[in-house]
């Protein structure tokens, strides 16, 4: 939730299920991106 205020980012939904469900998004979201900047590192040889 830290990240997400550092963000500036706010929760459209008002329902605590839907505020729930939108955060997991949002972190499904950022877990991508961060997957995707992680180096693949394979042995030379």
């Amino acid at each position: 939730m830290n990240c997400m205020k550092l963000l500036g980012q706010r929760l459209m939904a008002r329902d605590f299920d839907r505020q729930t469900a939108e955060l997991q998004v949002r972190i499904a979201i950022m877990n991508g991106y961060t997957a995707l900047g992680i180096p693949v590192t394979k042995p030379a040889g």
